[in-house]
């Protein structure tokens, strides 16, 4: 059973920073693709960023340049750097795995708040 747990999230103020961890119960080598999304008040889930098993990282236009995604392999964790957060970014953030064989299987962590006030 894969298990992702989520911690990091708080209040900031705006123009703060976070950092969102996201550990896994296994190695997080067997998942081809780890990412972050989120989801604000009365929106849908949208992702955040993303990185793949190789290494290549993707990002939201919104975020490009403040939030940085690594991972660990040592230690089953990926993070989330979120620089000069802005008020419209509170939001549950999720952690995502996914897997792409035999069949694209995604798992989610239970979320971690993040307020982010002005």
């Amino acid at each position: 059973q894969v298990q992702l747990v989520e911690s990091g999230g708080g209040l900031v103020q705006a123009g703060g920073s976070l950092r969102l961890s996201c550990a896994a119960s296994g190695s997080i080598f067997s998942f081809d693709a780890m990412g972050w999304y989120r989801q604000g008040p009365g929106k849908q889930r949208d992702l955040v960023a993303r990185i793949t098993s190789g290494g290549s990282t993707n990002y939201a236009d919104s975020v490009k340049g403040r939030f940085t995604i690594s991972r660990d392999n040592a230690k089953n964790t990926v993070y989330l750097d979120m620089n000069s957060l802005k008020p419209e970014e509170t939001a549950v953030y999720y952690c995502n795995a996914e897997k792409f064989y035999p069949r694209v299987t995604q798992y989610w962590g239970q979320g971690t708040q993040v307020t982010v006030s002005s």
